[in-house]
């Protein structure tokens, strides 16, 4: 019985450092994710707006002469995978190569992973990665997206593959963080399926002409959507973490509550054998 109550109290021990080690990273999630989410929801307006100028470009356009707004002429698929850098955040990370994979499912793809996490899950799957070089999310800045936005366009012009798509997770409130797959190019894979097929198109006009337009603007594009694509997966892996680490220590506290109750009554069940024992003694002199 001694044996068994040590055993418990070391239980206990090792619950209640682990449950501080939860309840530390719980704050430290907190405190990160408050400029997580304020960045996020100021970068959001102009991420949605850019995608939707990039789609009624797409709708509009008439002159086909850029390599950007042509039909894709190879069925490669280049997708910009954007995952967390570190674990203990629920199925942050799960849940975005479970979405990945279905997108991607019986596609030929090269990936570009942002991120340790998509580092290390493409190097485990043994899937071709354009470039390495962009392994911690949390330290990706605006000139690093461009530099991403660069390579990608040149890539895309040697026709090395023909179509780039982002996979990203979207922060939708502090308990919901949704991943989702988009389209960036070509421009063709922007058309809205809902566009009324009978809706006369506007004509744009580009100066000097469509191909220096887009060649000038397209990269430009790119690296916002990335960068916004950036700043959503942050607000969502500090939040996934929060709720994984807050969930743990709750369930530490639980786990805490029972063992003392089982420590308790093995000690009360000791000091009444013990008890029974001496009067038994007494009794028996």
């Amino acid at each position: 019985m001694a044996a068994n109550m040590k055993s418990v109290k070391l239980r206990i021990k090792s619950v209640q450092s682990t449950m501080q080690i939860t309840k530390a990273m719980e704050l430290v999630a907190s405190s990160k994710l408050r400029k997580a989410k304020e960045r996020a929801e100021t970068c959001r307006p102009y991420f949605r707006e850019l995608y939707s100028t990039l789609q009624d470009i797409a709708a509009e356009n008439i002159d086909f002469s850029s390599v950007y707004a042509k039909e894709a002429s190879s069925s490669r698929s280049c997708y910009v995978v954007i995952a967390g850098d570190r674990g203990l955040a629920g199925g942050y990370n799960t849940n975005l190569f479970k979405c990945l994979e279905k997108e991607s499912a019986g596609k030929d793809f090269v990936v570009l992973p942002i991120g340790k996490k998509a580092v290390e899950y493409f190097q485990r799957k043994k899937i071709p990665c354009l470039t390495e070089a962009f392994a911690e999310v949390a330290d990706i800045s605006v000139a690093d997206c461009f530099e991403i936005a660069n390579l990608l366009c040149a890539e895309f012009k040697n026709g090395h593959f023909g179509h780039i798509e982002l996979c990203y997770t979207t922060f939708v409130s502090m308990l919901s963080q949704q991943p989702e797959v988009f389209s960036m190019l070509p421009l063709m894979d922007l058309v809205s399926e809902t566009r009324p097929k009978d809706r006369p198109r506007r004509q744009i006009l580009y100066e000097p002409d469509s191909m220096e337009v887009f060649e000038a603007i397209v990269p430009e594009y790119l690296a916002g959507l990335i960068y916004g694509g950036v700043c959503e997966s942050l607000a969502s892996e500090l939040a996934a973490r929060r709720m994984a680490m807050e969930a743990a220590t709750s369930n530490a506290e639980e786990m805490i509550e029972k063992l003392n109750l089982y420590y308790n009554r093995a000690r009360q069940a000791s000091i009444t054998q013990e008890i029974t024992e001496i009067v038994g003694g007494a009794e028996g002199i």
